[in-house]
């Protein structure tokens, strides 16, 4: 069945309910390992409730919603239901200040926040509008989600969708500016739900595991929406853990899940357990570079075939994945999937010669294929939608034998010393060859000299030493000497984002 047929989410999603109505829809874990489940019929019937609360608490069509929610079957329902009547779900990180929410709910013009009482003072300064609570305690003043669903009409009417239709407003984390809105159509949803589940090659017996927060585009693009358009089920824990990982998807059943290279490298620091290499999962996708020998190793302990890709919240789906079957290199970001174009553009975005290193291009239509816009910023929207051109921000090249594009960075983390052009990936991953390093970060700042410095921080593997001369020596054995680091620092952990990611500009304030 093609998504084409369907004109909006909360379509597909009845549709498929209507198909399935005993099977397991979403199974979740806690954080005290408790496990509870719905079917498709249970689900629907929740959704309908919640898009009742909704509506009697005056959501209308493209009314903008704010989910402050862990991972869950609330975040889930809430979701559904949003979508199902036409509103607009703005999705927040829960590890979010209290200003930083402000923000976000003063930029989406949200009408109403769904949210947990354990948040509550994130959102004193907006007591106009309307706070529904999740696992609310008896006790606690409040709505309570759980009480307003039971006592709400089972909602059988629906607005009119078109899949042009707004969906929802996915945040992207701000380094030195504030937040962009990333704008989802339904229409967007059910691409990345067709194409994903066809690259993925899910079925209604697969069950995808999300462990990432879910206010992130990659629990609902790659995960929760494919395993919808494939009637299989998902498996949800409210937070990431490397000790019970491969156990979580043992306990839950779960075939494929979704990882970045922080996670990875986090369940190789933990024990290994070898009964964890008997599991339910056929495949991990993930994001983000790990070394050959850390694919190799968590390949065998695990028994899990791994296919790195890119991606990002304004793509969507994948415009780039490994091949399941066919050419794969653990290396590389992968080949052209789920129906995208890519091209590889110099600063003048004119397209460069195979081999050549050049911005990353994926070819869309806004509001279907990628993102339609980042909301209320138009000078924003043209810089990153060029003649449907969407520009990512980061370089690569592509292999001209093979046609696999390779990673190269992100093009505000190219550096420059004496005139000469640095990727900060490259340093890294010389750095990371040491035998007692486990990760690396290579940052720069300006230098009054040579343009720049190059600083280097390390997290080195357990019961290993190694000074920051011997590095420093290392690197000078294996680098041009432009490239070598001016400073190396030894640290315990660096500062990250919800997802894993290495926040850089943190890092600058730590010399």
């Amino acid at each position: 069945m093609n998504t084409v047929s369907f004109q909006s989410v909360s379509e597909l999603l009845f549709s498929k309910c209507l198909e399935n109505p005993t099977k397991d829809f979403i199974l979740f874990e806690d954080k005290a390992g408790l496990i509870e489940s719905l079917n498709y019929k249970s689900f629907e019937i929740k959704v309908k409730q919640l898009g009742s609360v909704l509506l009697s608490n005056g959501i209308q069509k493209g009314d903008k919603v704010l989910l402050h929610l862990p991972n869950g079957i609330d975040f889930t329902i809430s979701w559904f239901a949003i979508l199902s009547i036409g509103a607009v779900m703005v999705p927040t990180n829960i590890l979010s200040t209290k200003e930083e929410i402000e923000y976000l709910v003063s930029h989406s013009e949200s009408q109403l926040i769904i949210t947990e009482k354990e948040f509550e003072e994130k959102f004193l300064n907006f007591k106009h509008l309307p706070l529904l609570y999740s696992r609310l305690k008896d006790g606690q003043g409040g709505k309570s989600l759980d009480k307003e669903m039971e006592q709400s009409v089972l909602l059988d009417y629906f607005p009119t969708l078109s899949s042009n239709d707004e969906a929802a407003i996915l945040y992207t984390s701000g380094t030195t500016s504030k937040p962009k809105g990333v704008v989802l159509t339904h229409r967007n949803y059910l691409h990345t739900g067709e194409k994903m589940a066809e690259r993925l090659n899910l079925t209604s017996s697969d069950r995808t595991l999300i462990v990432l927060p879910m206010f992130h585009g990659n629990g609902q693009y790659y995960l929760a929406m494919p395993a919808l358009y494939a009637g299989a089920s998902i498996a949800i824990a409210e937070q990431f853990s490397a000790t019970n990982y491969i156990k979580q998807a043992k306990r839950m059943g779960a075939t494929v899940g979704s990882l970045f290279s922080a996670p990875i490298k986090m369940i190789l620091k933990k024990d290994y357990d070898p009964e964890d290499a008997d599991n339910s999962l056929r495949l991990i996708i993930y994001a983000q570079s790990i070394t050959d020998q850390q694919y190799k190793d968590f390949t065998t302990r695990y028994n899990t075939p791994l296919r790195q890709l890119y991606g990002m919240t304004e793509t969507i789906a994948v415009p780039l994945i490994n091949s399941l079957n066919g050419l794969n290199d653990s290396t590389s970001i992968g080949e052209e999937a789920c129906g995208y174009k890519v091209k590889l553009r110099n600063d003048k975005g004119e397209e460069v010669k195979d081999g050549e290193e050049g911005e990353i291009t994926v070819f869309g239509i806004p509001g279907e294929t990628i993102m339609k816009e980042y909301y209320k910023n138009e000078q924003e929207t043209a810089k990153a939608i060029q003649f449907n051109w969407l520009y990512t921000g980061d370089i690569a090249r592509k292999d001209p034998l093979t046609g696999l594009f390779y990673f190269v960075d992100r093009k505000k983390d190219m550096m420059k010393r004496s005139g000469e052009n640095i990727a900060a990936g490259e340093v890294e991953s010389v750095i990371n060859d040491h035998e007692a390093v486990f990760e690396s970060a290579v940052i720069s700042l300006p230098d009054p000299i040579y343009e720049e410095s190059i600083h280097a921080f390390i997290i080195l593997k357990e019961n290993t030493t190694v000074t920051e001369e011997e590095i420093i020596h290392w690197c000078q054995q294996r680098l041009a000497k432009f490239k070598i680091p001016q400073a190396v620092y030894i640290v315990k952990e660096f500062p990250r984002t919800s997802v894993g990611k290495i926040q850089k500009q943190q890092l600058k304030t730590w010399i």
